[in-house]
């Protein structure tokens, strides 16, 4: 984007002369708790700049409307490869526009019933009705989404200040928050991982984890669970146990689902990392599967998360603990976890 190139300049970011509630909706977008609507503005404005005839609107060109065209392969072509090129600074989306907040032909008031994040997309039809009635203004709204950007991206190099001493008291208490909020189990698997690599490295058990995407079925992963934990690189890697982390109550059907693919990659260890307990009509049906399997020479767990992480907090002792910490923060960024999950961990460290 040259807008890009302006605001990262030697001479500083520009003067913008924009009416304050224009800008106050874009660094809100650019910032959105939706991941999608950060994409919007720059890929937006951008099709509107480099082409006056589009309406900046538009998502698709079966909209109908003059200026109608199909903003997802700009996204795709420009606004995503921007994306990967500067540390995933709106959220690391490989298909934002494939996602259903923008399953529509427009940004337009007639869509926004259909939005989980209503007052989201109102800033963003806002904006660009603004680019629609003040076209000569569209490279300043350009500018002012390219330096919303760029003060977002000064957050996205990370560190994570883990204290030289950590307790037991404190550790437990910042996993705790940090796990509290609903995100789809994407902290809570981080958390898994980085216990069961400090488990694997301080009792020299395994000396690698590797974690699937949380999203992506086990089936299109190759992957017996959510974690392996094993020796070996990319291409010898030998698990020798599995955890699956589940973020609601255990299910029968949760249970025996992993069990073929546990045979298949002879895995003989698995843990169920569960956070909501078991569900009370399948406690008997699991109890009883996990004796049959026994017998079988297949090792099944099913334990509560805040359990398993006080119990192993303790064994690992003070080294341990500080290194468990450490490994959140690395399976964050390996994970590519969003910038709100990176920034509450740091957050949270630093108050330890």
């Amino acid at each position: 984007m040259a807008a890009w190139a302006v605001v990262t300049s030697e001479a500083g970011p520009p003067q913008i002369a924009l009416p304050p509630e224009i800008v106050d909706a874009i660094e809100r977008s650019i910032n959105s708790p939706t991941k999608t609507y950060r994409y919007v503005l720059p890929t937006q404005l951008s099709s509107k700049s480099a082409n006056p005839a589009l309406d900046a609107r538009s998502i698709q060109a079966k909209w109908g409307q003059p200026g109608a065209f199909d903003a997802r392969t700009v996204c795709q072509d420009m606004v995503v490869e921007f994306d990967r090129d500067h540390h995933n600074v709106l959220g690391g989306s490989a298909e934002p526009y494939a996602n259903n907040p923008l399953r529509i032909p427009a940004i337009i008031l007639k869509a926004r019933a259909a939005q989980r994040n209503p007052k989201g997309f109102d800033d963003l039809i806002l904006v660009l009705d603004y680019a629609e009635q003040h076209p000569d203004h569209v490279d300043e709204l350009l500018l002012a989404t390219a330096v919303a950007i760029n003060t977002r991206l000064a957050t996205a190099h990370v560190v994570y200040p883990v204290p030289n001493r950590v307790s037991f008291g404190a550790a437990v208490q910042a996993v705790n928050e940090f796990s509290s909020a609903k995100t789809g189990g994407i902290r809570l698997q981080a958390i898994a991982a980085a216990l069961m690599q400090a488990i694997g490295t301080h009792f020299r058990l395994f000396d690698r984890v590797v974690s699937y995407n949380i999203n992506a079925a086990d089936a299109s992963t190759g992957s017996a669970a959510d974690l392996e934990c094993g020796s070996g690189g990319e291409d010898d890697f030998k698990a020798v146990s599995a955890v699956e982390v589940k973020d609601r109550p255990l299910t029968i059907g949760h249970t025996q689902d992993k069990l073929a693919a546990l045979r298949a990659k002879g895995i003989r260890e698995m843990i169920y990392l569960i956070r909501g307990g078991v569900l009370a009509a399948d406690r008997q049906a699991i109890a009883d599967l996990i004796h049959k399997e026994f017998a079988t020479g297949q090792n099944l767990y099913v334990t509560e998360f805040s359990e398993f992480l006080r119990v192993t907090l303790i064994q690992l002792g003070e080294l341990g603990r500080r290194t468990f910490l450490e490994n959140i923060g690395r399976e964050l960024d390996e994970r590519k976890a969003d910038l709100s999950h990176r920034i509450k961990w740091r957050e949270l460290l630093a108050k330890m």
